[in-house]
């Protein structure tokens, strides 16, 4: 049975959802577990793979975008749409404002309520809809509990 695991971030939050992604991504790669990011759109997927490349130095993670990179892919690849790598991945990190319909392929999952009203009605959406695929669901409000990594 998959996991997910709902981060509430503050009105003010310290690291942004993206900058978020990208620590977790940083330290399931630390702990050996491949990751797929699934963003939005192009744009998105783009974006948070530049942020990982000007991430910290010291917290470097290999990725890439679904069909670049070496065969099977990085430790940490990124995608978007149907895109979907075909190495399995135990960690699914959902930028996407809807729940991926492969997403119970993955033993964890991590997705985000940002502070924005419409963007919290939507994470709203993925918790009910992944509470109907049967994914067991925590969450954590980081206003209350941050995270040290």
């Amino acid at each position: 049975m998959a996991n997910a695991t709902f981060y509430v971030l503050a009105p003010d939050a310290e690291p942004d959802h993206l900058t978020l992604a990208c620590l977790l991504a940083s330290d399931c790669y630390r702990r050996g577990q491949p990751v797929y990011i699934h963003c939005q759109d192009q744009s998105q997927s783009h974006e948070i793979d530049e942020k990982l490349w000007q991430f910290d130095p010291q917290r470097f993670v290999p990725h890439n975008l679904v069909g670049e990179g070496p065969r099977g892919g990085a430790p940490v690849e990124i995608g978007h749409n149907d895109q979907f790598s075909s190495k399995k991945r135990p960690v699914l990190i959902n930028l996407s404002a809807t729940v991926p319909q492969f997403a119970v392929e993955f033993a964890q999952i991590f997705d985000f309520v940002p502070a924005a009203d419409d963007a919290k009605v939507q994470a709203r959406e993925r918790f009910r809809a992944y509470r109907q695929l049967k994914v067991a669901l925590t969450t954590h409000d980081l206003a209350k509990q941050p995270l040290s990594f």
